[in-house]
């Protein structure tokens, strides 16, 4: 049957600190509000706020962050409000936003990706199948890929923006009270103490390089690429443009493979040109190499596969998909959210691994079945059309 969705206060559109600062106390009176951002990052390094969408059960407001002379800080002073739960569907790069402008992460909140993953709704469930499954509304994505930079804002744009809030507090309701019937708050509440770390959200310039994923053992190699891809990171901060803007992925490995010595050679890799060989950002790059290629043997970085140990075995790591796919069926929850590729090969190898499929709940709906499966206490088969867990002796 269609849920018919309730009524909505009409949308404000907010564009003066007086207006921001009063639907802000207003809604510092709210046991939760909705949150949303729209963000331009294209041609930029660091995201370029453009829009905040707020729903509270009164208010339904969609904020203009570049709207001249406005203040934010009431916005900062709301989403560090310990009183008030903040709904986010799919937080990361929102929570990213409000950590660079304000320095702290909103506090606290509730991710309704997160939930739907734990209530079985699937890997990643969209704001638009949730939006069609619990509140039986229909999202229209004309909007999508507007320009939220381009002022002003048309009201067709503030209408799509409104929606991203009205229908997440239907959605917020009805998984709050499905993860109360099935237990399961507490396990939503473990992924938003992760999510609430701001460590999660700093880039480490030295680790870049692995992103990369270079097919090599070649240390003196990895070296310079762990030069480039750092110097890269900061130097596209230092511009703020995108880093495949700045050097593309591709040519970071070619460089990193030929070591280029001078602005002659460097101008040479696919990608660069004369100019920037002879410019600023060129003789920061000769440099970082030239770091890299003095660098004694043992500060090279060692490949991933080394860093493991042994590698795991294809087999073992088959049947622990397979078994992982089996509890998250039989528990009705998102599989990426109990294990990912890495935390199977890593179950594969080590005998205790510190990983979260090993700790709290995760531990009970699927560790410790893999770690019985790895000792041969557990074997796996076929009932039916399931798998089926078979204990050993």
């Amino acid at each position: 049957m269609q849920r018919r969705s309730p009524e909505f206060p009409p949308t404000q559109l907010i564009t003066t600190s007086m207006e921001l600062a009063e639907l802000c106390e207003r809604l510092a009176r709210e046991p939760f509000i909705t949150v949303d951002t729209e963000f331009m990052r294209e041609r930029t390094y660091w995201p370029e706020l453009c829009v905040v969408q707020l729903g509270g059960a009164h208010d339904i407001a969609v904020v203009d962050a570049q709207a001249e002379g406005l203040d934010l800080q009431p916005l900062g002073h709301l989403l560090a409000n310990p009183n008030v739960m903040k709904v986010f569907h799919a937080a990361r790069q929102d929570v990213e936003i409000f950590l660079l402008r304000y320095g702290a992460v909103p506090t606290p909140m509730f991710d309704t990706q997160v939930a739907a993953m734990v209530a079985g709704f699937g890997d990643q469930a969209s704001y638009d199948s949730l939006a069609r499954g619990l509140a039986g509304a229909q999202i229209d994505k004309a909007h999508r890929f507007s320009d939220w930079s381009a002022r002003p804002l048309s009201p067709a744009q503030v209408n799509y923006a409104a929606a991203d809030v009205t229908h997440l507090r239907v959605i917020y309701e009805r998984l709050v009270a499905q993860l109360e019937r099935e237990g399961r708050l507490a396990w939503v509440a473990d992924e938003m103490a992760a999510l609430m770390d701001p460590a999660g959200y700093v880039t480490v310039p030295e680790q870049a390089w692995e992103r990369l994923r270079p097919r090599t053992t070649n240390r003196r190699f990895l070296g310079v690429l762990q030069a480039v891809a750092a110097w890269r990171e900061r130097e596209a901060q230092r511009v703020n443009i995108p880093r495949q803007r700045l050097v593309k992925d591709e040519t970071l490995l070619e460089i990193a493979a030929t070591a280029p010595n001078n602005v002659a050679e460097l101008a040479r890799a696919r990608g660069i040109s004369e100019g920037f060989a002879k410019g600023k950002s060129g003789a920061s790059l000769l440099a970082a190499i030239a770091e890299a290629r003095a660098l004694p043997d043992e500060a090279l970085p060692h490949p991933k596969e080394e860093r493991r140990g042994a590698a795991a075995s294809p087999a073992l790591v088959a049947l622990l998909k397979v078994l992982l796919a089996a509890k998250s069926e039989d528990a009705q929850v998102a599989p990426k959210l109990l294990a990912n590729s890495e935390d199977l090969d890593r179950l594969a190898t080590e005998e205790n691994p510190d990983i979260p499929a090993l700790h709290g709940w995760r531990r009970e709906v699927f560790g410790e079945a893999a770690l019985a499966l790895k000792a041969g206490r557990l074997a796996l088969g076929v009932d039916g059309r399931k798998v089926k867990l078979i204990a050993g002796a």
